[in-house]
């Protein structure tokens, strides 16, 4: 008989991670919405219409993938385009009233499963695994950026 190791914690985080997935895969299961589109949808709720180029800074994506992502939401009736009031070269990607309802619905369901995990936790430690999380975080920020920067590096020389 074979024992199975004991699970790191960076096991359990990639557990979350699926879990999470697969939690959003099936809330959205039957619409035209993916973890991507609902992003777009999270940025333009949080910080309102902008311009799709923005919104490529924002998402971390380049524009081309942005355009994909709009078509999409337009054509699902999510958001809307329209042209910039001070730049005849950019147009405004904005979220529809339907959008905005879902969004807030998703926003309330958001902070319910926060508060259902967190219920998890000994109120005693909630406050060192949310340090412990954004430090994870963090690092995990600092690393993905140091491998961008010496990718880059590579290529350049």
């Amino acid at each position: 008989m074979t024992l199975m190791p004991t699970p790191t914690v960076l096991d359990r985080l990639l557990e979350i991670g699926e879990l999470f997935q697969h939690d959003m895969a099936t809330a959205f299961e039957g619409t035209t919405l993916t973890p991507a589109r609902v992003r777009v949808l999270w940025v333009l709720q949080h910080s309102g219409p902008m311009t799709q180029q923005a919104l490529a800074s924002a998402l971390e994506v380049s524009p081309r993938n942005v355009t994909a992502l709009v078509d999409a939401l337009e054509e699902g009736g999510h958001v809307t385009r329209s042209p910039h009031p001070t730049d005849r070269r950019a147009t405004l990607v904005t979220l529809t009233d339907d959008a905005v309802a879902r969004m807030r619905t998703m926003q309330a369901e958001h902070a319910e499963l926060a508060a259902e995990l967190l219920g998890a936790v000994a109120q005693t430690d909630r406050e060192a695994l949310e340090r412990g999380v954004d430090a994870i975080a963090t690092r995990l920020r600092e690393l993905i950026e140091a491998d961008r920067a010496r990718r880059a590096g590579e290529r350049t020389s």
